[in-house]
């Protein structure tokens, strides 16, 4: 019995400890990020090579953002997220990498002049939409779909101010454009203006002045 109730108690310990972690992953983000203005978040699929059309894509809008006067915040892995903190670091603009830690996939790139680490990943999602006044959402998997909708879900509910929600690249994002429209829109389950939170671009110049159209600098 003893040594049952010390199994339990080291338990209780353990877990008191991990609100300590938790508190110190918000405070180091909140520091480090508060120096970043203006942020574009980007996201996408972590697999794309510097060959692919979006890689490229997301290197040239993240080089036209900065000389814009923006900053550039990413997941800090490869792919996409590569490809943006180069082409920010390239135009001599501040570039985030905020990296979390996977078993598999998930390495820093060596472009993020800003890089955090993070062990929980809703600490981080705090940080991606605290600090962004856009979003640009490139073809991904899983994890830029968790982004894209958990943004979409805190912005149709007005837990946090509207921002451009950026779906760059047509082709890939048409399906699921009718899906919501053909789906979940005729069946009631969203609203016309819940649509409207969304714009599909394909150009990086045209990215630039849609968001430079909601955010003054």
């Amino acid at each position: 019995m003893e040594e049952k109730q010390y199994v339990i108690d080291s338990l209780s310990i353990d877990e008191s400890w991990r609100v300590f972690r938790i508190m110190a992953e918000f405070v180091e983000g909140i520091e480090t990020l508060s120096r970043v203005h203006n942020a574009v978040t980007f996201f996408g699929s972590a697999r794309l090579k510097p060959d692919d059309i979006y890689y490229q894509k997301a290197e040239n809008l993240a080089r036209l953002l900065v000389q814009s006067g923006f900053s550039v915040i990413t997941g800090g892995g490869g792919g996409i997220m590569e490809a943006a903190n180069k082409g920010a670091a390239e135009a001599g603009g501040k570039s985030a990498g905020l990296n979390i830690q996977l078993p598999f996939e998930q390495k820093p790139n060596p472009y993020a002049n800003i890089n955090l680490h993070y062990k929980y990943f809703f600490i981080r999602k705090v940080m991606f939409v605290k600090y962004a006044v856009a979003y640009v959402i490139l073809p991904g998997g899983f994890g830029t779909m968790d982004e894209l909708f958990e943004a979409l879900t805190l912005i149709q509910t007005k837990k946090i101010k509207s921002f451009p929600l950026i779906l760059m690249g047509s082709e890939y994002w048409q399906g699921l454009i009718d899906w919501l429209k053909y789906g979940m829109l005729k069946e009631g389950k969203i609203s016309p203006a819940d649509l409207d939170l969304l714009q599909i671009v394909d150009e990086p110049e045209e990215v630039v002045k849609l968001i430079k159209k909601y955010v003054i600098i």
